[in-house]
């Protein structure tokens, strides 16, 4: 009788992993339906957020466009200047200095790898085959007391001096709401090279059918890190196109 009960019960859960077993793929259709639907998600065409990030005790205010065609931006306000950071027109990748506040542009290799993130609008995870991705799902792993999937993104590689290098990302997804909490990559360059930079997201909220978080926290994974709260989110906002153009009059002017 009890070699009855042990192959019954060895049946079944043969019989009931497969079905609780979960792919990449599966996971990401769950989180598109979660957030409010893939078609809606990509009729998306623009995004307006206003938010303030807090630097070291400071409240700092900002707005972050982002367009379908690739135009974005960062206008941050602070101390009565606007500060423009971040802006692409879809060719040319350029920022206001802060110590100079004159615009300046950025060189070939960044501008190359800005506009490779650019064709991510509004989602990376969005028709990723067809952009060359992979994706891999590499298990389950704890993330601040949620269990969460953790999903390798791959995308193209990106240059840095010079040299084709991995453009990789690990998404951190809740197993309960199918929705990202963190992800995670490796900084390539800079005073933090070698370093993983981390990106958490809390506070999902309803926009026009559509779920964003309204929190995020940017650093260094390890360390304190500088919190975005969202105030607004816009779709589909009307922007004029000069504001995403290098001011080539101002700068000659100032010369």
């Amino acid at each position: 009788m009890k070699t009855l009960k042990l192959c019954i019960a060895i049946l079944a859960i043969t019989c009931i992993a497969p079905l609780s077993a979960q792919t990449a793929d599966e996971i990401l259709d769950n989180y598109f339906e979660n957030i409010g639907g893939l078609d809606k998600l990509k009729s998306v065409e623009g995004i307006k957020m206003v938010a303030k990030i807090n630097q070291q005790g400071m409240e700092i205010p900002l707005e972050i466009l982002q367009f379908s065609d690739g135009k974005q931006m960062t206008i941050i306000n602070f101390q009565g200047k606007e500060i423009k950071q971040g802006v692409f027109d879809g060719e040319t990748l350029w920022s206001h200095n802060f110590m100079t506040m004159k615009p300046e542009k950025s060189d070939a290799e960044a501008t190359a790898n800005f506009k490779l993130n650019s064709n991510d609008f509004p989602d990376s995870f969005i028709d990723y085959k067809e952009k060359g991705y992979t994706v891999e799902l590499l298990g389950n792993e704890t993330i601040d007391g949620t269990e969460t999937f953790k999903i390798k993104l791959t995308k193209e590689p990106i240059t840095v001096d010079g040299k084709k290098e991995e453009d990789v990302s690990f998404y951190y997804f809740d197993t309960e709401n199918f929705v990202p909490i963190a992800v995670q990559s490796e900084v390539k360059s800079g005073q933090a090279k070698g370093m993983v930079q981390e990106v958490t997201f809390s506070d999902y909220q309803e926009v026009d059918g559509l779920y964003f978080p309204f929190s995020m926290t940017q650093g260094v994974k390890g360390q304190p890190g500088s919190p975005l709260t969202i105030e607004s989110i816009v779709l589909n906002p009307t922007v004029e196109e000069s504001s995403f153009t290098f001011p080539e009059v101002m700068a000659v002017e100032e010369k």
